[in-house]
């Protein structure tokens, strides 16, 4: 079982790509908490505490964002732009996992500094790997600054 104390934030907004998400983690045997925001305003919210969120402690923040780019409201690359503009989450873990196959997206996803650009495999058995190998990474063997 893959645990580390942080929570991990999921940004999605397709509900059958949150349940899969969701699934995979769990087969994976990743016992992370994780908080889902449904579009990007939600996600800042989350993040910075405003909105629904007012009074979250902003200091507790996800030890890994998984961020779709398709999202109503604010899309992926601007909360990703935001995350980086800011000194409380530009460090922080942001896995852009989409289903996006656009060079333009994967070139401005990595321009904004994200740490890793996943297309979205199709078939469950190949997300439910992805996934699964994501957490072993970016929840076990990848250090940040301020984690041991």
């Amino acid at each position: 079982m893959i645990v580390d104390s942080g929570i991990i934030l999921l940004v999605e907004d397709n509900p059958r790509d949150e349940e899969l998400t969701l699934l995979a983690l769990e087969s994976s045997r990743i016992a992370n908490p994780v908080a889902v925001a449904r579009d990007g305003v939600e996600a800042l919210d989350y993040l910075f505490g405003t909105g629904t969120y007012r009074g979250r402690d902003t200091a507790d923040l996800p030890r890994l964002v998984l961020l779709d780019l398709k999202l109503p409201r604010i899309d992926g690359l601007e909360v990703l732009a935001r995350l980086r503009a800011d000194a409380r989450t530009a460090l922080l873990p942001v896995v852009i996992l989409t289903s996006s196959d656009e060079e333009s997206d994967l070139l401005r996803s990595y321009q904004l500094h994200v740490n890793s650009y996943i297309r979205k495999p199709v078939d469950f058995v190949q997300f439910n790997e992805v996934v699964g190998q994501l957490g072993l990474y970016w929840l076990v063997l990848n250090r940040t600054p301020g984690r041991r």
